[in-house]
């Protein structure tokens, strides 16, 4: 296995069972964000991820981290939360400050650069990249944002400003998805937030396979379409 240096002639990417192992799923590097290339990455199982200053890097790790909306793990205390939620949460009404506040809103640095923000806005202009917005009143409190692959949401990143608004944002968004017939959730590299939600590790080659199968099944043609998804309680 070795890393494969892309071209920007070309938009083809070498096959995710030749990443490395270690860093585990790093793929290729270089290339560009194109629409075009983005997209056949996603159609891969393969993600940018990269910090400022480095070239863009390619990957997909094994295991791959995913979650089924239907098993999304709730609380105890998220399900008190929820039953009277002060949070308003839409669909697609505010993709540029979702993603911006999920690039501003970590101590630690954030691998959302500006070309991931320009390059993600564009998949969004073109209806692949979708947001979900939480808030309470008029102020945006929280939200995520992902790519769509038919049935398979790969999600990208969230962000919270305010008591549990991203768990909001993924339950609402769980619930309204399965419901329409969303299958599968692409949460990447599992960590101890989203496995406290229900994410689960599998296989790459599974997680390929299922990409494989629900990329061709389209949610219904509204699903998209910016909407409320949750009201707060009367």
């Amino acid at each position: 296995m070795r890393l494969v240096q892309l071209s920007r002639h070309s938009i083809t990417f070498p096959s995710p069972e030749g990443a490395l192992r270690e860093p585990n799923g790093l793929l290729a590097l270089g290339g560009d964000l194109s629409p075009a290339r983005l997209l056949m990455a996603y159609q891969r199982g393969i993600f940018p991820w990269f910090s400022p200053g480095d070239p863009i890097l390619w990957w997909s790790p094994d295991p791959r981290a995913i979650l089924w909306p239907e098993e999304f793990h709730i609380s105890r205390s998220m399900k008190r939360f929820h039953k009277s939620s002060p949070y308003r949460i839409t669909l697609n009404h505010a993709f540029g400050r979702v993603i911006e506040g999920c690039a501003g809103d970590r101590d630690e640095g954030t691998w959302i650069t500006e070309s991931i923000v320009l390059a993600y806005h564009r998949l969004h202009e073109l209806g692949h990249a979708h947001s979900v917005e939480v808030w309470l009143g008029n102020e945006l409190v929280g939200g995520m944002y992902g790519v769509a692959q038919g049935a398979l949401f790969c999600g990208e990143s969230m962000f919270s400003r305010a008591e549990n608004a991203s768990k909001s944002a993924l339950l609402v968004f769980c619930q309204e998805f399965a419901r329409e017939g969303g299958k599968l959730m692409d949460c990447q590299v599992l960590n101890s937030h989203t496995a406290s939600l229900g994410a689960v590790e599998i296989p790459r080659r599974d997680y390929l396979e299922h990409l494989e199968a629900l990329r061709s099944q389209p949610l219904a043609g509204h699903f998209w379409v910016p909407r409320t998804l949750f009201l707060p309680a009367a």
